[in-house]
C-alpha cells in the first residue's frame, strides 16, 4: 500500500506541524495539504502545547529545536493527549541520543532537515512491520564532521578559541577547516 493510499484511508488526518522556520513551515504545509492532510502549523513550543490543548491532531511533525524550547515537549504532550497520534522530529541537527530520545518520548521516527515532504508523508504513515529503506544519498563522514564542526561554531558564537576549545581541536586546525568549503 503506498502512502497516498494509506492517507486515504485514515479518517482524521489532521496534522500539527511545529516549525521555526517559516518557509520551510509554509513549504511543508503547503506540500501536505496536497496529499489529503488537515495542516495546522505553529512557530513555537507554547503554540504547540496551546493547540494540543484544545484538539491533539491525529499527526504531527515538529522540529526539535525552537526559539522557546524543545520540539519533543509537543511529541510528549500529544502522546499524552492522544496516545494512538503519530508524530515525527525533524532536526537540522541529529545525533544518535537525540534521536533515541526522540523516539522513547514517542516519536515514531527522526528526519534530518531538508526532509521532503514524500519522507514526511512515508514516517507518518509508515507501519511498525515495514522496514525503512535506507537513504538515497546519505551524507559522507566528512560531511557530518563539517555540519557538526558548524554546529558547535554556531554555538559558540562564532569564536574560534572557544569552539577549538569545545572541539579538543587546535585553532589552526579548525580556522582551516572553516575556511573550506562544505564537503559533498
Amino acid at each position: 500500500m503506498n502512502a497516498m493510499a494509506a492517507v486515504s484511508e485514515q479518517t482524521d488526518r489532521s496534522l500539527l506541524i511545529v516549525e521555526d522556520d517559516k518557509a520551510f513551515n509554509e513549504r511543508l504545509s503547503r506540500a501536505m495539504e496536497g496529499r489529503g492532510f488537515t495542516v495546522t502549523s505553529v512557530e513555537t513550543v507554547a503554540e504547540g502545547l496551546a493547540h494540543i490543548g484544545q484538539t491533539a491532531p491525529a499527526f504531527a511533525v515538529v522540529d526539535l529545536r525552537l526559539g522557546d524550547g524543545n520540539g519533543l515537549d509537543v511529541v510528549s504532550a500529544l502522546k499524552r493527549q492522544r496516545p494512538d497520534a503519530r508524530a515525527i522530529v525533524l532536526t537540522g541537527y541529529g545525533n544518535i541520543a537525540t534521536a533515541v530520545t526522540a523516539v522513547k518520548m514517542g516519536a515514531v521516527d527522526y528526519l534530518s532537515k531538508p526532509a521532503d515532504a514524500d519522507d514526511v508523508v512515508a514516517a507518518l504513515l509508515a507501519s511498525s512491520s515495514d522496514k525503512v529503506e535506507p537513504p538515497q544519498n546519505p551524507m559522507s563522514a566528512d560531511r557530518v564532521r563539517w555540519e557538526h564542526i558548524q554546529r558547535i561554531y554556531e554555538m559558540c558564537n562564532r569564536n574560534v578559541s572557544e569552539t577549538a576549545r569545545r572541539l579538543n581541536m587546535h585553532r589552526r586546525t579548525l580556522q582551516r577547516i572553516l575556511a573550506k568549503r562544505a564537503p559533498r
